[in-house]
């Protein structure tokens, strides 16, 4: 399986340090919204509610922002989001996964098309790409939760599948059914958690020079900041000499 990313990493702390995070705020308070909504209003008796709410505090939102968000699903008036996937590929191939809320499917679909288009890419049919990506559950840990041993012994007694360590953290994944079982276990064994999610896992990845990086990262940027977007997942990796070149 593929390799944890540094580079999507990199990007994903530098838009904690901008001025994404007003919009990182809004999606992850409609995702908040739409798991309360589905389920029970509670994180303790909601899976997917409290995987939306630990996003949230990973990224330092205030508890009366998450309290809202929770309140919003039972109000009579609150939006009715459709969740739907496309994929496609980008320049030299490269696929993309892009997940999205949204109360206006025409609205998303047409802008999706637009940016793969824009961009010399293209938008495919639902599983022309999702069959290069593993849906797995994700859960980080910092450095500091213990050594590379220490932490693959606790994955590994917690039920997880795979575990990878790098200069930025532990990153240990399982099966989709098991995030909530391994999350629960780990905890105990490490402590919280940074994040815990489901994510699409790359079965492999393409390296790209430098004019490739520019203009998919210039078609991910759009992406993340469309409204209805909610991930943006890809296959390319940029190499350390590029990256400092971007």
């Amino acid at each position: 399986m593929a390799g944890h990313s540094k580079w999507a990493n990199i990007q994903h702390r530098k838009g904690k340090q901008d001025s994404i995070r007003s919009k990182m705020f809004s999606k992850l308070s409609k995702e908040i919204t739409v798991a309360a909504k589905m389920g029970l209003p509670d994180p303790d008796m909601n899976p997917r509610l409290r995987l939306a709410v630990k996003a949230a505090k990973a990224v330092s939102m205030p508890k009366d922002v998450i309290d809202r968000a929770i309140k919003k699903s039972q109000m009579g008036d609150a939006a009715d989001y459709t969740e739907i996937r496309y994929e496609g590929y980008g320049v030299n191939g490269i696929a993309i996964i892009v997940e999205a809320l949204t109360d206006n499917l025409n609205r998303t679909a047409s802008n999706v098309r637009s940016y793969f288009t824009k961009c010399g890419g293209n938008l495919g049919q639902t599983g022309s790409v999702s069959h290069s990506f593993d849906r797995v559950g994700e859960i980080s840990y910092p450095l500091s939760a213990g050594s590379a041993d220490e932490v693959m012994m606790a994955a590994l007694e917690a039920g997880a599948d795979d575990v990878e360590t790098d200069e930025d953290g532990h990153w240990i994944y399982c099966k989709v059914e098991d995030l909530s079982v391994v999350s629960d276990a780990l905890e105990k064994a490490l402590g919280e958690s940074t994040e815990s999610k489901l994510i699409w896992r790359p079965q492999s990845r393409t390296e790209v020079d430098l004019e490739t990086a520019q203009k998919l990262m210039r078609l991910v940027d759009m992406l993340e900041e469309d409204d209805d977007v909610q991930t943006v997942t890809h296959n390319f990796d940029v190499p350390e000499d590029v990256a400092s070149q971007l």
